[in-house]
């Protein structure tokens, strides 16, 4: 599920050069577009999350599916600057809604022990997609045009979503068996973790610490999944070098989500999490020297390493932070908090790049807010009871 839907969501770049080309529209107005979807992606985390605490994942990602796939094939009608405001911004953001929260807070409820290897394994998924499918975007949009490659994308998303979404299941205790690590009778570990529902976490100094962290972090996060394939061509490199860089990005961010998730189960969260934030700020300074493509192609690996490994360890922390049992509506609504600020990154890079016509502000203000990151992420501390 998440290799197609992070596929898809991070082949953005590669639509985004073939829509500037043939309607001519400026970089900010477009990456507008992307922005909307991540703001609203993430808020609609939010409830997506309370449904899968309540219903489990089949239903939500199943819904998600119809909305996701609908808005990508709608995408290959677009005519006017507005069109895909309304379609990917706003119907592909509720769809891909359901995806990560949903996926990994799953995953967070069926481990205990291995949480963090648990997650990167799964999360796995979306980052072989950020590899695999970019490249086969740009050679469908090469053979058959932009639109005939949205359709294509479109269908593949509702399929795969509803078949595999048929597998899910909300958790262990559903089926008569213990979270994986943890042994004794389930309604132990219920009792250990109902203290922590939304209303009191909201009401904890660490609950919104963990905010600002990802945050910051996440404010940038984005820009490199949209403008690295503009940034490449600008270079002088060819289209499908460009979608090729996304995948060095995506090789990067499965190696991230396997290593420090295992890492992460040794050493802790908070320092797992902190290296990655560091690796963030020296691949985002990186790209500022990044003119030749072994450059270029590292540094994105490095960049998708930390990107991989961060949104990998943000569910397994908080699962950590304030239990299990309400990791849904827990991971959702910091998700909503926190990852809607990332919508802000793609449309200031493009606002900055037409001003300058360059990025080289947009690497530093984006390597700057990771040190800032780091700097929350340093007083932060589980909540008392859960320590």
């Amino acid at each position: 599920m998440l290799f197609v839907a992070y596929g898809a969501q991070y082949s953005f770049g590669v639509f985004f050069s073939a829509l500037l080309e043939e309607f001519g529209w400026s970089r900010a107005s477009l990456a507008g577009a992307f922005s909307l979807y991540a703001a609203a992606y993430c808020v609609f985390g939010f409830p997506a999350g309370r449904l899968t605490d309540r219903w489990g994942p089949r239903v939500v990602i199943a819904f998600g599916g119809l909305f996701l796939g609908a808005a990508l094939a709608g995408m290959a009608l677009v005519t006017r600057l507005w069109q895909p405001y309304v379609l990917y911004g706003l119907v592909a953001a509720l769809g891909m809604g359901t995806a990560y929260v949903p996926c990994n807070s799953t995953v967070v409820k069926w481990f205990v022990a291995r949480r963090g290897l648990a997650v990167g394994i799964a999360s796995a998924g979306g980052s072989m997609g950020t590899f695999v499918l970019p490249p086969v975007a740009q050679l469908l949009v090469t053979a058959a045009g932009w639109r005939t490659a949205y359709v294509v994308f479109g269908v593949g998303v509702f399929l795969v979503l509803n078949l595999t979404a048929r597998v899910m299941r909300r958790d262990p205790e559903s089926m008569g068996l213990h979270p994986d690590g943890v042994s004794g009778l389930p309604v132990a570990i219920d009792d250990a973790e109902t203290p922590w529902p939304l209303g009191r976490a909201v009401r904890s100094r660490a609950f919104w610490l963990l905010g600002a962290t990802f945050t910051a972090t996440w404010i940038p996060v984005f820009i490199p999944l949209v403008h690295l394939v503009p940034f490449t061509r600008d270079l002088g490199y060819s289209a499908l070098v460009a979608a090729s860089s996304v995948s060095a990005l995506g090789v990067g961010a499965v190696v991230g989500r396997l290593v420090m998730g295992a890492v992460s189960d040794r050493i802790g969260r908070r320092p797992a999490v902190g290296i990655a934030m560091g690796l963030q700020a020296i691949a985002f300074l990186g790209f500022l020297a990044a003119h030749e493509l072994p450059m270029l192609f590292g540094t994105a690996f490095v960049f998708g390493y930390s990107y991989g490994a961060i949104s990998t360890l943000f569910p397994a922390i908080v699962g950590d932070f304030f239990g299990r049992r309400q990791a849904g509506a827990l991971v959702g609504f910091l998700f909503a908090f926190a990852g809607a600020m990332a919508g802000w990154g793609p449309l200031i890079a493009g606002a900055i790049y037409d001003a300058t016509r360059s990025y080289d502000l947009t690497w530093v203000l984006a390597a700057t807010l990771n040190v800032v990151a780091i700097a929350l992420l340093t007083v932060t501390r589980p909540p008392p009871s859960a320590a």
